[in-house]
């Protein structure tokens, strides 16, 4: 058998023989009560990292940017988003059925960006007969897709403008800020509240931080517990996302470098179209006489990647150079057949 390749998703990532030991030997306490040494460190790191004045250590990126949602949004009131986002298409529509607070969607551009005057002309009008618009979310990055800081100081001025909040889904925010060569605390400064998933590209085993200011976060620790999401002993799932944040940020790179030579080298095969490859995800699309065979013929080569129609595969810190040149010989194998 074939070493297991997995493209599908920087989920995939295992926690390294290190992360594991510095989880065991974890100072711990009880969350819930605040007593946890090892998450008031995790916290502490990312508020300081952000320069925001307070973090949440959450279960889940989609916990975290619900907790946001409801921090940031009362019953009847509005957030704007991407019709493609993450918030609003694959978080079971929670800011909804929890929160009762309306998402207003909206398409966006080729670069994962809105067309402000569009997001000027939804935000509704003070007038009884509509919900009150309270909050813009963005995400960094979508589809690997990385938000330029031209664009966040755009974003922060128009919010400013049109009195709204600005919340960021920032699940993979660090491989933005590693492919502009920026500090994280230089994109957090332009929006109210930030979601950091630790277990994609960091490979922590699980885990997400909300940072923004203490009044939110204090509102949306009462959510936390709300949702079940009082954590225990969570210190030794905190010191994963801590050993990650000291030791896996600048191998994000290496990713991208991956992500870039499968791109380079699948293009060359006249039957796949490069869709867009951003960071460390590489889009493409296949005929569709070949797509459920190609997915096969890779399965049963332990490769794995995601999607129909329009096929993803996700670079990782588990994902080899070798890999790399394994999955492409593969997909050539296939279409010299």
């Amino acid at each position: 058998m074939h070493k297991r390749i997995d493209l599908r998703s920087d989920t995939f990532t295992q926690p390294s023989i290190k992360m594991k030991e510095y989880m065991f030997d974890a100072p711990l306490g009880d969350d819930v009560y605040g007593e946890d040494p090892s998450v008031n460190a995790l916290e502490e790191k990312m508020a300081k990292l952000t320069n925001k004045e307070d973090a949440l250590f959450t279960s889940s990126g989609t916990q975290a940017n619900l907790l946001a949602l409801m921090a940031h949004c009362q019953r009847g009131d509005e957030y704007i988003c991407g019709q493609e986002a993450h918030i609003y298409k694959y978080e079971a529509g929670g800011a909804s059925v929890l929160g009762s607070i309306q998402p207003q969607p909206l398409a966006y551009k080729e670069d994962a960006t809105f067309d402000l005057q569009e997001v000027k002309h939804n935000i509704k009008p003070d007038d009884s007969h509509f919900a009150r618009t309270k909050l813009l979310c963005i995400e960094n990055t979508h589809d690997g897709k990385v938000l330029p800081m031209k664009y966040l100081q755009e974003v922060n001025d128009f919010a400013l403008e049109n009195k709204l909040s600005v919340h960021l889904d920032g699940a993979r925010v660090f491989n933005a800020a590693v492919a502009l060569d920026a500090d994280i605390s230089q994109i957090s400064q332009y929006v109210d509240s930030m979601s950091m998933c630790l277990s994609k590209g960091l490979g922590a085993p699980v885990g997400s931080v909300l940072v923004g200011s203490q009044e939110l976060i204090h509102e949306a620790r009462r959510y936390r517990k709300m949702v079940g999401g009082g954590l225990r002993q969570a210190g030794m799932l905190a010191a994963a996302g801590r050993y990650a944040l000291d030791h896996h940020i600048a191998d994000l790179k290496k990713d991208h470098l991956r992500a870039l030579e499968l791109k380079n080298e699948l293009e060359k095969i006249k039957e796949v179209q490069i869709i867009s490859s951003d960071t460390n995800m590489v889009f493409i699309k296949v005929d569709k006489r070949y797509e459920e065979k190609l997915l096969r013929f890779l399965n049963e080569r332990n490769i794995f990647i995601s999607g129909y129609s329009k096929l993803r595969l996700v670079t990782h810190r588990d994902i080899s150079k070798e890999d790399i040149q394994t999955v492409i010989k593969a997909f050539e194998e296939f279409f010299d057949k």
